[in-house]
């Protein structure tokens, strides 16, 4: 028994060798389980071509939207294991875990974590209206107003809305969570004064910022975003422990050769850390990344239970 077992690891090795070597041999397909113009979609198209240009063949990427990043996660998950579909993962998928009763795939169980490519911080903007210049002063509000200040967000079990109930929980505030669908609708009636505040991504609210028609008052990030250096971070605002940026990620479907994970991984993160594209991550308001497998595994399964607490604390479901 022992030498059969020996045998079959000295030829699994010998495989992934074999494989190593020839691999890429073909057009690589990276799916994007969101529409075209999204943050998820730009990061994608980004790794995609330093993809290309490292491993010499054709990276495509996919565009299969709905139900929230699923359709294209299950997608990948039961596609071969060979190293030619990857998925360009994001917050939304550790979300999903426990937003969705059946999402159609196993996260942790189904995929391989290749590399973290960028994080993404949110940013707490509120319509000039409202009378608060800082965080504190927001927070003094809604204590003063309990359940009268509105909070739009993108969805029930967004990034935003998620980040609305830590805000509640570390405050000690309760405020009205109204969900839209879509990160569009919420900047709208954010700026016409139908809801007092939203967290949204920086990207998408800098040209409002800019203009006056909203006011930022932090940045979620671990640290300061690159765009608004002049905003302090929620931790800095007096909210320790306020943390809720997202992130996207290349994964691959479990029994992936470690080998070809080991390719994919160098390839990605030299693409991620190379000059040019660090400057137009930043300039789409997020922090390139470039983890190993070990490192994008673990921060994976730290947010997955950090976000299954905060979709419990909020009751929100997307079956």
């Amino acid at each position: 028994m022992q030498l059969s077992r020996a045998f079959l690891v000295a030829a699994l090795s010998l495989a992934s060798a074999a494989v190593a070597q020839t691999y890429p041999a073909k057009g690589i397909r990276l799916i994007a389980p969101f529409p075209p113009g999204g943050a998820t979609d730009a990061i994608a198209r980004v790794t995609a071509q330093k993809l290309q240009e490292s491993v010499g063949q054709t990276v495509i990427v996919d565009n299969r939207p709905g139900a929230g990043g699923n359709i294209g996660a299950e997608l990948a998950s039961k596609s071969p294991a060979d190293g030619y579909t990857l998925l360009m993962g994001s917050t939304a998928h550790a979300i999903n875990v426990s937003l969705y009763k059946k999402p159609g795939y196993d996260l942790l169980r189904d995929f391989i974590p290749v590399s973290q490519v960028a994080v993404v911080a949110n940013v707490l903007v509120v319509n000039p209206t409202v009378p608060a210049k800082r965080v504190q002063d927001l927070v003094s509000l809604a204590r003063a107003q309990p359940g009268k200040l509105n909070m739009g967000s993108s969805g029930s079990g967004s990034v935003g809305h998620l980040a609305g109930e830590l805000f509640n929980t570390v405050a000690g505030i309760k405020v009205l969570h109204v969900p839209y669908k879509g990160s569009a609708p919420v900047l709208i009636d954010l700026i016409a004064g139908q809801v007092d505040f939203a967290f949204e991504s920086v990207l998408a609210t800098l040209p409002h910022i800019r203009t006056g028609k909203l006011r930022a008052l932090a940045t979620t990030g671990a640290a300061r975003s690159e765009l608004l250096r002049e905003q302090p971070t929620m931790i800095e605002a007096g909210l320790p422990g306020f943390e809720a940026s997202g992130w996207s990620g290349v994964l691959v479907p479990a029994g992936t050769p470690q080998a070809v994970v080991a390719t994919l991984n160098s390839a990605i993160a030299k693409g991620v850390t190379s000059a040019d594209v660090r400057e137009r991550l930043k300039s789409q308001g997020a922090e390139p990344v470039g983890s190993s497998p070990a490192a994008f595994d673990a921060s994976l399964r730290r947010d997955v239970a950090r976000w299954s607490k905060l979709v419990q604390m909020s009751g929100a479901t997307a079956d």
